[in-house]
């Protein structure tokens, strides 16, 4: 009998309410999710959880979220990566990621627990 494994997911935000907050959104959903408070923390924590997917903030204070996407996209291709922001910054910083070659889905903060949902099924 074939066990499926629960998909995984890494929230990365440095308001930790946030992050855990969405990490039990996601557990109550049919994932496995887990939550860590900076860009290095996820780079780190997605070398050994090998998630499905990662969503992360994208203004914090050691690495941003695109460094930090664009550095777990270089071992994990595949993974699918959500990032969200509430700052104006963020434009610029996603122009430069594009520029470099790079695409992520953005959504803005504060999100909403269904249209996390929604983003995910679709």
């Amino acid at each position: 009998m074939d066990v499926v494994r629960k998909r995984r997911a890494l929230v990365v935000d440095d308001e930790q309410v946030i992050a855990d907050t969405l990490a039990k959104i996601l557990d109550l959903n049919g994932y496995e999710a887990s939550a860590v408070y900076t860009g290095t923390a996820a780079v780190e924590d997605a070398r050994s959880l090998q998630p499905d997917l990662i969503i992360s903030d994208v203004i914090m204070p050691d690495m941003d979220g695109i460094q930090a996407a664009i550095s777990i996209r270089s071992f994990l291709p595949d993974c699918k990566i959500l990032l969200f922001s509430g700052q104006a910054a963020t434009a610029d910083l996603l122009e430069n990621a594009r520029a470099q070659g790079h695409e992520f889905e953005i959504l803005g903060k504060p999100v909403h627990p269904s249209d996390l949902l929604a983003k995910l099924s679709g």
